[in-house]
């Protein structure tokens, strides 16, 4: 029996056998070439093969995991046309008389330690993408077709890592768990991972020529470890807690369409997280009473401009169809920070947490906030739309946001363009916000407490550091103090107070929150029926 503790990026507890994933990429031949615009053109075919590929893969994962998480495949077909990796591998080809296949694996390499030593988290996590996008180039070269740990069986994958395109290939029905050497909680593959309900541990140091394709495993999310070749008094616990979690999820689904009120009469809206329009099937799945937060920042994530007032307006259009009259509670443009897109040229700032984000490049940039507002107010007209502002800290800036929102209004007006004001909020992520919630309560509709940033930012912990992970403590008395402030000043001026970060969604907080008079919580879409389950038994 072998035990492995690892990095948990979803919950749960599968037995079965194991499938090790090699490394399906044997050594690249080094040759001399003679025919060097022969060697290019092959690289330029090869290209073209791959992103056919790639917007195969993107189809696939558009349908399975939604729109933000497929954007990944589109970013690899723009990596292949990056001017700095095609230029290298020309180069070298050129310089050295190689073959392609040769030059590619050898720029992949450069490229993918470049990226892997550099500080960024988000820059880190690139590296296996240059190293996927490289040997797919060379399996075209090579006409080797793409191969994959496939079993009659549903199987637990073990690899060293795996690439974004190698999980989303993969037949979910026929996977119960992957566990990988390498892999950070911020690469495509664990949102992939999370997204498709997949029990996942990274980070688990254990040495792969010491486990074979068909050993018996149990992979522990919840405990954040894999035991290879369990003894069988685990196994009947693996299997006995499995049948817990199946009995668990029977009794959840039971509560669809009860409504979520406790014992004593007090009603509380449950509303579900969500990064795209297609996300909104896991929101009508969990029986979500709306929506909290809809993420916009991610219509402007994973291409090369702005989206267009068009494409924005579409997209909250149909959002606000697609619910049917419930709550839609859009956050305007929450980027910077651990979110970046090029072409905003955003500058590197030491602290970006507390750098130009959120509605403050919303302030300083108006024409991007203003082309954002007039899609929202004109998508307010098909459905029940509010709008929320990130990252405030003084009563200023939501009179100067109140100014620009006059300002569209002016402009529909004037072009007999149809829209509605809808209601209007600001979320609670600053300890500033919350000292003055008294006087943004009487400027605003609601507040939606942030508890991410507002940990972050009261505790001083980035919550991107791993290092201080023991030092990031929500359940910290002064969160829960801040809470209760901001929910007691929204209710002195007649307002409802909700959360929309993490903390809404745990469980042990939940009767604690009831009691300081929450109105809503918003929580990923997975956890609206365990949620409501807690309030219908609170006294």
């Amino acid at each position: 029996m072998m035990q492995f503790s690892g990095k948990s990026v979803y919950k749960g507890i599968v037995l079965g056998k194991t499938a090790v994933l090699g490394n399906q990429d044997t050594p690249v031949k080094h040759r001399k070439i003679d025919d060097v615009k022969a060697e290019v053109e092959r690289v330029r075919l090869a290209g073209i093969k791959a992103k056919e590929q790639l917007q195969i893969l993107y189809d696939k994962a558009l349908k399975e995991v939604g729109e933000t998480n497929a954007a990944i495949f589109e970013v690899h077909q723009m990596m292949l046309e990056d001017e700095d990796f095609l230029d290298s591998i020309h180069n070298m080809i050129q310089t050295e008389m190689v073959n392609a296949e040769y030059a590619i694996a050898m720029t992949g390499d450069n490229f993918s330690e470049m990226f892997a030593a550099m500080d960024d988290d988000y820059i880190k996590a690139r590296a296996a993408d240059i190293k996927d996008i490289s040997n797919r180039l060379i399996r075209i070269l090579e006409g080797r077709k793409e191969t994959g740990p496939y079993s009659e069986e549903p199987v637990i994958i073990i690899a060293d890592d795996l690439s974004p395109s190698e999980t989303v290939q993969m037949d979910k029905e026929k996977i119960l768990a992957f566990v990988t050497v390498h892999g950070s909680a911020n690469s495509h593959t664990a949102i992939l991972a999370r997204m498709m309900n997949i029990p996942a541990l990274i980070g688990v140091p254990m040495d792969l020529d010491r486990i074979r394709t068909g050993m018996t495993a149990v992979v522990d999310g919840f405990a954040g470890t894999v035991t290879f070749e369990p003894d069988e008094a685990l196994c009947e616990e693996a299997k006995r807690q499995m049948e817990e979690e199946r009995e668990k999820l029977r009794l959840l689904e039971e509560l669809k369409g009860k409504e979520n009120i406790t014992l004593g009469g007090r009603k509380i809206n449950l509303y579900a997280n969500i990064g795209s329009v297609s996300d909104i099937g896991y929101v009508l799945e969990n029986d979500a009473g709306g929506i909290g937060l809809f993420r916009s920042e991610f219509l402007y994530l994973g291409r090369e401009k702005l989206p267009t007032e068009e494409e924005q307006f579409q997209a909250y259009k149909q959002a606000a169809q697609m619910m049917a009259g419930k709550k839609v509670i859009i956050r305007t443009l929450d980027i910077g920070a651990d979110k970046q897109a090029d072409y905003l040229n955003l500058e590197k700032e030491d602290n970006p947490a507390m750098g130009y984000r959120a509605i403050r490049i919303c302030l300083k940039q108006p024409d991007i906030f203003k082309t954002q507002l007039r899609a929202l107010l004109r998508a307010a007209m098909f459905g029940n739309i509010s709008i929320m502002y990130p990252m405030i800290t003084a009563t200023e800036e939501v009179e100067q946001i109140f100014k620009i929102i006059k300002g569209v209004q002016d402009e529909l007006d004037t072009a007999k363009v149809p829209y509605r004001y809808p209601e209007q909020g600001i979320m609670i992520e600053t300890p500033a916000a919350v000292m003055i919630s008294d006087e943004l309560a009487e400027m605003v509709d609601f507040f939606s407490i942030g508890t991410n940033d507002l940990t972050q930012y009261t505790l001083a912990v980035d919550r991107q550091n791993e290092k201080l992970d023991g030092f990031y403590n929500p359940h910290h008395k002064a969160i829960l103090r801040m809470i209760k402030m901001v929910v007691d000043n929204a209710h002195k001026h007649g307002k409802w107070a909700g959360i929309c970060g993490e903390l809404g969604a745990d469980p042990e907080l939940t009767e604690e929150f009831v009691r300081m008079g929450l109105d809503e919580l918003s929580v990923a879409p997975s956890m609206i029926l365990k949620i409501r389950k807690i309030i219908r038994e609170l006294e």
